[in-house]
């Protein structure tokens, strides 16, 4: 190269971009196309004219090989300027695009979250309105008056109680002690099992659970079911004929109260008169024999089978009476028709109670000439002290109670079954 030759100018870098898609980024990168163009042209120009100059000086020896440089380095940086101009509009609109991209996105998350917000109200609003056209929720049972609990909230409660009566009771009588005797018979040590003195309570006030449900099987061997049968056949008797009389004269006194008043002193009198005391009057009148004790049984429950059965038709409706009267019943149609029907179902929850009560009745009853009956195996047991069949007779008689009580409770929902109350 001649000295002659102007020295070259250093290309131009164009500004270096921040990366922030945003509108000053754009103007950058347009500046900088610009700029790069600019000077492109410039180093073209500035070449072009030290290859005219060059041509112009005579002729030596280098003088060609310095335009031909000239030449290339002029188209070089031309395409140096062309390549980081083609560049930075590139990226000026890659930056564009993005720009436009997270514009796009940022509208659709904003439509989003309308639509979202939207929806939710709406759901909200709809959800009001469907609780405003609920009914209002009950209160729970266990915060109102007289409220049954569900069905099995009422069976865990039964047998917990029992469970928790069997509890104390075992622990009040547990406690056995093993002894040992020489049987002289035999010549061996024999070991008995025997109950405690150090008991809470003695075996002679209240044997323990064990000892009074294991004795089930020495108790049916003292005829238990002949006990039980011929109990269960005085009380059926004495409570049939106590229905039959009870219910008819009842209902006759509801209807007609001069029936009622004149009936009063006599059902007051056996309300009254402790059950005890009818022992001996129905021995005086009756005997000693099985009518005697059908009878006792009879007088003991027929003043509260009358006067349930009077409350029963007591409390029927005036309206359906006058509702009779209206269509030309007669009296006695209305008593049979309306009266007795629409009463009937109270009436068989008092025999049902009665049913009870005569089984607790019928064992004083059966203490005075009797065979057979659970009356006279309880005081048998009593007397020779086998305390532990006591006991369990009185779960036999519960028992048996209970089984015809919930018989006759299914029966009366079957035939009643418009009473949802029973």
């Amino acid at each position: 190269m001649s000295p002659d030759e102007p020295e070259d100018k250093p290309a131009a870098t164009p500004p270096a971009s921040t990366g922030a898609p945003d509108d000053s980024k754009t103007d950058d990168a347009k500046a900088s196309l610009d700029h790069a163009t600019a000077t492109s042209k410039d180093d073209a120009g500035g070449a072009t004219a030290k290859a005219d100059d060059a041509k112009a000086r005579p002729e030596s020896d280098g003088a060609d090989e310095a335009i031909a440089k000239a030449e290339a380095k002029a188209k070089a940086k031309a395409d140096e300027a062309a390549e980081d101009a083609a560049k930075a509009k590139a990226k000026a609109e890659k930056d564009a695009a993005k720009k436009a991209e997270k514009e796009r996105e940022a509208r659709e998350d904003k439509q989003r979250d309308e639509r979202e917000a939207k929806e939710r109200q709406a759901r909200e609003e709809r959800e009001a309105a469907e609780e405003l056209k609920r009914p209002p929720r009950a209160p729970p049972w266990y915060r109102t008056l007289r409220a049954d609990p569900p069905a099995p909230v009422r069976l865990a409660l039964a047998l917990g109680l029992i469970t928790v009566i069997f509890a104390v009771w075992w622990f009040v009588t547990r406690g056995y002690d093993v002894q040992m005797a020489f049987n002289g018979r035999t010549k061996v040590l024999d070991f008995k099992i025997i109950p405690s003195v150090d008991r809470i309570v003695a075996i002679g006030k209240i044997p323990s659970p064990g000892e009074v449900f294991f004795s089930i099987d020495t108790l049916i061997d003292r005829e238990l079911s002949k006990h039980a049968i011929a109990t269960l056949t005085r009380v059926a008797f004495g409570v049939g004929m106590a229905a039959f009389f009870g219910v008819l004269l009842g209902v006759l006194a509801a209807a007609h109260r001069g029936v009622n008043s004149a009936l009063a002193p006599l059902v007051i009198f056996l309300r009254s008169v402790p059950m005890g005391a009818m022992i001996p009057l129905t021995l005086m009148l009756f005997g000693d024999g099985e009518s005697q004790k059908t009878r006792f049984i009879f007088l003991a429950i027929v003043p509260f089978v009358f006067s349930d059965t009077v409350k029963a038709v007591s409390i029927v409706p005036e309206r359906y009476i006058e509702t009779a009267q209206t269509l030309g019943a007669s009296r006695f149609q209305i008593i049979r028709k309306v009266l007795v029907p629409l009463a009937l179902p109270d009436i068989i929850t008092s025999l049902r109670f009665q049913f009870g009560l005569a089984l607790g009745y019928i064992m004083l009853a059966e203490e005075i000439n009797t065979e057979y009956g659970l009356g006279k195996l309880i005081n048998g047991s009593q007397r020779q002290g086998i305390y532990d069949h006591v006991y369990m007779t009185l779960f036999i008689i519960a028992a048996l109670a209970f089984l015809i009580d919930y018989m006759l409770r299914t029966i009366q929902r079957g035939v009643f079954s418009w009473r949802k109350d029973l």
